[in-house]
């Protein structure tokens, strides 16, 4: 036990100065392909006094750096001013070229590391999202994480209206709703935009004298509060990164609630529930599959614990003999470890990262591109040569990394393989903020288990049930829709939003 717990804190300890990297084995070319991906990190915070939002919003951003690579921005307000920057880049290279650190602090920030869902890669795409006024002064500024289902007839609607869209995203819908209705005060645009999107949406936001958050009437896309002292609050996508500027956790938003300053009262945070009929809890159940940084809590659950449960349960689901477990970094980790702790088969951190090799290793060829897998990730044999190993993953989407992870396994001389998935099969796209293949690449909703165990090349396969994946979260108050084709809202169209 006391082995284990060890093995516990080193793994977390290391997501302090490194990012999380959720599956390893996967090719920054299959990232896209072969995993569900996150759209994005928000982060946001407000005092009444002025901090240095330049470095905070950066420890924040850093913190939330596994739900975005492709870009990263921020919105600083000071002394009435806000000032925007964008770029494609990791948080901390983007920050890096920034040549006047003292321009953007103030006194509240809003940050957004990007990953795409909807709209595509150009540099108009990035967050935050501003609105002008016709002195070319910035007025209002977001940063949203979800996905808008209705946004496309939104976009027209407004369009008819003289509402002009610079950016293919859902995201701008949401500002330019929030922009036209300012007439009704804040808290009313913001109220008048939540009766009309439709999907999954957290956003936070700022004007020139206000700071605000919200979130979605079923709560899919996470979005905590946290307080850095009396008069300073944070809010963001995750736990962690209130831990990166030193704030403490007080709540997760509520589904329907608004949180927002009032320039009247500095330094008091206001809340208002958009709708009380409406609210109730469905957070993505992935969050705390493969989402979430392990060391995150969310709804008051802690990540990290879940994934060791989860482990736990699938042994109990489907016990096996073996001689090692083994989980595949960064994400199968925690699952190796409860699997090993319920079946008392020793766990061993056999798969080594190699902690210097960038995402934009570029290589040519497959053939070439297939090696870099063996440079991020290098099996200790002796540890597995001739013997019988379960592997643990999070999920299993396209195979084809599963499929590699097992050839790997199989070169190093393993005797048996039994694989273990502790998310349920994967047989729908997410239609709410998660990037997913569609049905047809998904391998779940194509093949049995017996199948898939027969392509794969494994001794065994087992997914955990999505009744066990219930139990361990304690409710079925969560989105379990890339499980069961069934979703808290209607998918909307099943097209591009914006062509």
């Amino acid at each position: 036990m006391k082995s284990l717990d060890i093995h516990k804190s080193e793994y977390l300890k290391q997501f302090e100065t490194q990012t999380y990297g959720r599956n390893l084995f996967r090719t920054q070319e299959e990232e896209r392909l072969d995993a569900p991906n996150e759209e994005c990190g928000i982060f946001g915070m407000y005092s009444d006094n002025d901090l240095d939002t330049f470095s905070l919003s950066q420890f924040g951003l850093f913190a939330l750096q596994h739900r975005g690579q492709e870009a990263c921005g921020i919105s600083v307000l000071k002394k009435g001013r806000i000032t925007n920057l964008k770029d494609e880049g990791l948080v901390l290279d983007v920050y890096k070229d920034i040549q006047d650190p003292e321009t953007f602090m103030g006194n509240s920030a809003i940050g957004h590391t990007r990953y795409t869902t909807a709209g595509d890669k150009k540099k108009y795409n990035f967050q935050p999202f501003f609105a002008k006024n016709e002195y070319d002064q910035i007025i209002l500024s977001i940063a949203h994480n979800g996905n808008l289902t209705n946004a496309k007839e939104l976009k027209t609607e407004l369009e008819a209206e003289g509402v002009v869209f610079r950016a293919t995203s859902d995201s701008e819908v949401i500002l330019r709703l929030i922009q036209k209705n300012l007439d009704l005060g804040l808290r009313g645009a913001i109220k008048m935009t939540m009766e009309k999107i439709e999907g999954a949406y957290s956003v936070v936001g700022m004007t020139r004298n206000k700071f605000f958050a919200f979130r979605d009437f079923n709560g899919i896309r996470p979005l905590v509060l946290g307080a850095i002292d009396e008069k300073s609050y944070v809010v963001a996508s995750e736990s962690v990164a209130l831990d990166a500027v030193g704030a403490q956790y007080v709540r997760d938003i509520l589904p329907g609630e608004i949180v927002y300053t009032n320039e009247n009262e500095p330094g008091k945070l206001h809340s208002y529930m958009a709708d009380e009929t409406k609210g109730k809890q469905r957070i993505c159940s992935f969050e705390y599959i493969y989402f979430a940084r392990p060391d995150s809590s969310l709804e008051n659950i802690n990540v990290y614990e879940i994934r060791e449960k989860s482990g736990e349960k699938i042994w109990h689901q489907a016990p096996v003999e073996a001689d090692v477990v083994i989980g595949v970094p960064d994400s199968g980790v925690p699952a190796a470890i409860g699997f090993a702790k319920a079946s008392g088969i020793p766990f061993r951190p056999v798969l080594i990262k190699n902690r210097y090799i960038g995402r934009s290793f570029i290589v040519p060829t497959q053939e070439m591109r297939e090696r870099v897998v063996n440079l991020k990730l290098n099996p200790i044999i002796s540890e597995i040569k001739d013997k019988r190993v379960v592997i643990i993953d999070d999920s299993i989407v396209r195979g084809t990394t599963s499929k590699r992870l097992v050839k790997i396994l199989k070169d190093a001389g393993v005797k048996e393989i039994h694989f273990r998935s502790v998310s349920p099969p994967i047989i729908a796209p997410c239609y709410l903020g998660i990037d997913t293949p569609s049905k047809d690449d998904l391998i779940s909703a194509n093949m049995t288990t017996a199948e898939l165990r027969d392509y794969l090349g494994v001794d065994s396969l087992e997914f955990l049930s999505v009744e066990n994946l219930k139990e361990i979260l304690g409710s079925a108050n969560h989105c379990f829709g890339c499980f069961t084709e069934q979703y808290p809202v209607g998918k909307g169209e099943e097209v591009e939003l914006f062509n």
